[in-house]
């Protein structure tokens, strides 16, 4: 059992599980932070324009029955299709794809940027080259080669 907990320790102590941690951390408080900002901020102006409709509340009753919101054909437990929630949900998902995209596009930026500062290796000589008739690698500096006897002056 001792073992068992030292591996766990040293597994969740690597450095990749908690950064992996820590992204999903940032990434759930930011997710609220798209969630407020599409629920709170661009939803009511876009409602307003488009003739003072309240997203939330865009839905289709199954049930037959009448009810003034969303909120009231849930209370009453009844079977609903929540069109506006699923629209909030996309824009969410929407600005959240378009947040990664552009970080990720800046990370990959510099990452190519680190690449052409870091000094380029120096180019290594061959030790190595193929005889034309036998195909065998043989030394470089070899006149003969080793596996077919043909002679490498020419």
């Amino acid at each position: 059992m001792n073992k068992i907990l030292k591996e766990f320790r040293e597994f969740v102590l690597r450095g990749n599980v908690i950064d992996m941690a820590v992204g999903i951390i940032v990434g759930a408080s930011f997710g609220k932070i798209v969630s407020s900002l599409v629920n709170d901020i661009l939803m009511p102006p876009l409602g307003l324009l488009l003739g003072k409709v309240d997203f939330s509340n865009i839905y289709i009753n199954l049930s037959g029955k009448s009810f003034d919101s969303l909120s009231a054909a849930k209370a009453a437990g009844v079977p609903t299709i929540n069109i506006g929630l699923f629209l909030n949900n996309v824009f969410d998902f929407t600005i959240v794809a378009f947040a990664l995209f552009f970080t990720i596009k800046q990370i990959n930026i510099l990452r190519s940027q680190q690449k052409k500062d870091e000094p380029k290796p120096a180019e290594v000589a061959p030790t190595k080259k193929q005889c034309p008739y036998c195909f065998f690698d043989i030394p470089v500096e070899a006149v003969k080669c080793g596996h077919c006897g043909s002679d490498m002056k020419l």
